[in-house]
């Protein structure tokens, strides 16, 4: 968001402005660690985890493809959950599919512990102002054995999930920001770790600065074995409706893994 409102205040001047139509924030000093600091939730993300032989692979041979979902898709990964469910989000039912999927396309021991982590906005929670231009995200995650992903129908994945985005509440950030403090802003763990970043409500693709809307809005490259994000962009599909646009990286043959069992819940979509 913070990255957004700079471009949106660049774009404004390019044309002519003398000032952003949203003056910049910048008091940082509203998400500070607590003058005591105090970690009250348990942060996995930090762990620290080995790497299994079963998922060290070469970064020679990684497969890179975009996955499209519009709405056909995300009705058909819909019907595969129990009706109490069909009312998830879009995101919820998207990111359950894909972690299940990339669980079983890596291979990994069933006793392995896989982390599905994302990044969450807060500001809400904490009423920053607007035109703030810190980071205003936090991360959450959901943790299960890899055995456990498979093994259970893909509500299992999706109820992980719900319950991942209930934990983040205001105390569960303030600790948050004290665990960084603490131990000095420690890596976020990738060992079998499936990150999300869903950027589909950003709208890059809006940015003007004076020649017409962007072509397109996201990540301009994804490096293979070395980028641990898996962007949600905006994309419409040929017609006209609008999607996300998934980009992946894995090694080929877990991409092939990957394909034939997004396969089997997409069926002829």
């Amino acid at each position: 968001m913070s990255i957004l409102q700079f471009k949106i205040a660049v774009g404004e001047m390019a044309q002519g402005a003398t000032a952003p139509s949203i003056p910049p924030v910048w008091q940082r000093e509203l998400l500070n660690a607590r003058n005591t600091p105090q970690v009250t939730f348990t942060h996995h993300e930090f762990d620290k985890v080995v790497e299994s032989k079963v998922c060290a692979s070469s970064l020679h041979d990684m497969a890179c493809n975009c996955f499209s979902f519009g709405p056909t898709q995300i009705s058909a990964i819909r019907k595969k959950l129990p009706h109490h469910l069909h009312k998830s989000s879009t995101f919820e039912v998207l990111t359950a599919c894909l972690w299940r999927c990339h669980t079983i396309a890596i291979q990994l021991n069933s006793e392995d512990e896989v982390r599905l982590i994302f990044a969450i906005n807060v500001r809400n929670k904490f009423n920053l102002p607007i035109g703030y231009y810190g980071n205003g995200i936090a991360v959450s995650l959901a943790l299960t054995t890899a055995g456990k992903l498979w093994q259970n129908p893909l509500e299992y994945a999706l109820e992980l999930i719900k319950s991942a985005k209930n934990n983040v509440t205001e105390e569960y950030v303030r600790s948050l920001i004290d665990l960084l403090v603490i131990k000095g802003r420690p890596f976020l763990t990738m060992v079998n770790s499936y990150f999300v970043s869903d950027i589909t409500r950003i709208r890059f693709e809006a940015l003007d600065f004076g020649l017409g809307k962007a072509a397109f809005g996201g990540p301009g490259k994804i490096f293979p074995g070395l980028d641990p994000a898996n962007f949600y962009m905006p994309m419409k599909n040929s017609q006209g409706e609008e999607g996300i646009m998934v980009p992946m990286c894995l090694p080929t043959l877990a991409m092939e893994r990957f394909v034939k069992e997004l396969d089997s819940i997409l069926g002829d979509h």
